[in-house]
Protein backbone atom coordinates (compact mmCIF):
# COMPACT_ATOMS: atom_id res chain seq x y z
CA UNK A 1 0.00 0.00 0.00
CA UNK A 2 1.48 3.19 -1.33
CA UNK A 3 1.14 6.38 1.28
CA UNK A 4 -0.93 8.57 0.44
CA UNK A 5 0.11 11.95 -1.19
CA UNK A 6 -0.69 15.20 0.16
CA UNK A 7 -0.60 16.85 -3.68
CA UNK A 8 -3.85 18.73 -5.04
CA UNK A 9 -4.84 19.75 -1.19
CA UNK A 10 -5.55 23.33 -1.00
CA UNK A 11 -3.86 23.24 2.85
CA UNK A 12 -0.64 22.62 3.87
CA UNK A 13 0.46 18.77 5.56
CA UNK A 14 1.01 20.21 8.27
CA UNK A 15 -2.30 21.81 8.64
CA UNK A 16 -4.56 18.88 7.61
CA UNK A 17 -2.14 16.64 10.38
CA UNK A 18 -3.06 18.65 12.95
CA UNK A 19 -6.86 18.65 11.85
CA UNK A 20 -6.86 14.63 12.14
CA UNK A 21 -5.03 14.95 14.70
CA UNK A 22 -7.61 16.51 16.76
CA UNK A 23 -10.17 14.51 15.81
CA UNK A 24 -8.34 11.35 16.60
CA UNK A 25 -6.70 12.19 19.95
CA UNK A 26 -9.72 14.25 21.39
CA UNK A 27 -13.46 12.69 20.80
CA UNK A 28 -14.63 15.54 18.94
CA UNK A 29 -16.56 16.01 16.06
CA UNK A 30 -15.76 17.64 12.74
CA UNK A 31 -17.44 20.62 13.37
CA UNK A 32 -15.63 20.85 16.50
CA UNK A 33 -12.41 20.80 14.61
CA UNK A 34 -13.65 23.06 12.33
CA UNK A 35 -14.50 25.78 15.16
CA UNK A 36 -10.61 24.71 16.80
CA UNK A 37 -9.34 25.83 12.92
CA UNK A 38 -11.40 29.06 12.45
CA UNK A 39 -10.27 29.86 15.64
CA UNK A 40 -6.98 30.47 14.44
CA UNK A 41 -7.80 31.94 10.83
CA UNK A 42 -8.03 28.87 9.04
CA UNK A 43 -11.33 28.76 6.85
CA UNK A 44 -12.34 25.49 5.70
CA UNK A 45 -15.49 23.20 5.91
CA UNK A 46 -16.23 19.93 8.21
CA UNK A 47 -16.67 18.53 5.07
CA UNK A 48 -13.24 18.74 3.60
CA UNK A 49 -12.26 17.46 7.77
CA UNK A 50 -14.06 14.26 6.99
CA UNK A 51 -12.82 13.52 3.64
CA UNK A 52 -8.91 13.95 5.59
CA UNK A 53 -9.96 11.71 8.34
CA UNK A 54 -11.15 8.88 6.01
CA UNK A 55 -8.36 9.46 4.01
CA UNK A 56 -5.22 9.89 6.05
CA UNK A 57 -7.00 8.93 9.67
CA UNK A 58 -5.56 5.12 9.11
CA UNK A 59 -2.32 6.33 8.27
CA UNK A 60 -1.55 9.04 11.20
CA UNK A 61 -3.58 6.61 13.90
CA UNK A 62 -1.01 3.51 12.92
CA UNK A 63 1.75 6.55 13.84
CA UNK A 64 -0.07 7.43 17.12
CA UNK A 65 -0.01 3.42 18.02
CA UNK A 66 3.83 2.91 17.31
CA UNK A 67 4.68 5.89 19.34
CA UNK A 68 2.48 4.95 22.56
CA UNK A 69 4.91 3.57 25.35
CA UNK A 70 4.61 -0.10 25.11
CA UNK A 71 3.71 -2.22 28.40
CA UNK A 72 6.91 -3.72 30.27
CA UNK A 73 7.97 -6.61 32.67
CA UNK A 74 9.37 -3.81 35.48
CA UNK A 75 6.36 -1.30 36.64
CA UNK A 76 7.50 1.48 38.60
CA UNK A 77 5.12 3.46 41.52
CA UNK A 78 5.11 5.77 43.49
CA UNK A 79 6.01 5.83 47.40
CA UNK A 80 2.86 4.60 49.10
CA UNK A 81 1.64 3.85 52.15
CA UNK A 82 -0.81 1.10 53.07
CA UNK A 83 -2.11 0.83 56.18
CA UNK A 84 -3.76 -3.02 56.60
CA UNK A 85 -6.35 -2.81 59.43
CA UNK A 86 -7.70 -6.05 61.04
CA UNK A 87 -11.52 -6.67 62.30
CA UNK A 88 -11.56 -7.79 65.90
CA UNK A 89 -14.21 -9.96 67.31
CA UNK A 90 -16.15 -7.53 68.83
CA UNK A 91 -16.57 -5.48 65.71
CA UNK A 92 -13.52 -3.39 66.48
CA UNK A 93 -10.83 -2.52 63.97
CA UNK A 94 -7.59 -2.99 65.33
CA UNK A 95 -3.94 -2.04 63.76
Amino acid sequence: MCPNSYRRHRFSPAVIQHAVWLYLRFTLSYRDVEELLAQRGLDLSYESIRCWVLKFGPMIARRLRQRRPRPRDCWHLDEMVVRIARWSPDGRISQ
